[in-house]
């Protein structure tokens, strides 16, 4: 199959995690890297019954921070998920420095590049919103719009999640 990179933007609960499983459903080596980390109960719950609704057909690998080095062991003939591109950047914004936070997500989209391995990107769109009143949340917002904005450059296929339907924004 031939390589895919699709980018999967939208607000939250619009649909985007399972319009990115049904787009890997035709792949046979099915990898879901998980950014989130279960620090409470109601997380644990949630990630558990994420994992249930992906089936049996899927590895699982939880990574809340080192992307690379997760793509990089995974087998080339794979469909690689990644949920979610902005929960890595705020696991990013609290372990590391900006110019560290710069340097790593160069070497994601440089390696989303290089990979034989096809990916689905699942990212939320938050430039839609209020403006943050605080200076880390107006951060956030910058660094994930100028992320989705790379990432956008270098998917071939761009969808936005409303309401459960992938609106095409790039084809």
């Amino acid at each position: 199959m031939k390589k895919k990179i699709i980018l999967i933007t939208g607000g939250a609960k619009s649909g985007k995690s399972r319009i990115a499983l049904d787009k890997a459903s035709s792949f046979a080596h099915k990898v879901f890297i998980a950014t989130a980390e279960a620090k409470d109960d109601e997380m644990m719950v949630k990630i558990q019954k994420h994992k249930e609704e992906r089936g049996n057909d899927w590895l699982t690998i939880e990574e809340p921070l080192n992307l690379v080095e997760a793509i990089r062991s995974i087998r080339e003939d794979s469909v690689i998920l990644i949920d979610c591109i902005t929960l890595w950047l705020t696991n990013l914004m609290m372990n590391f420095t900006s110019d560290e936070i710069e340097k790593k997500i160069d070497a994601f989209i440089e390696l989303l590049k290089q990979s034989p391995n096809s990916f689905i990107l699942v990212t939320n769109e938050v430039g839609m919103g209020v403006v943050p009143t605080s200076d880390m949340g107006r951060r956030f917002i910058e660094l994930s719009g100028r992320t989705n904005q790379k990432l956008a450059t270098v998917s071939p296929t761009v969808l936005m999640a409303v309401s459960g339907l992938p609106l095409v924004i790039k084809e």
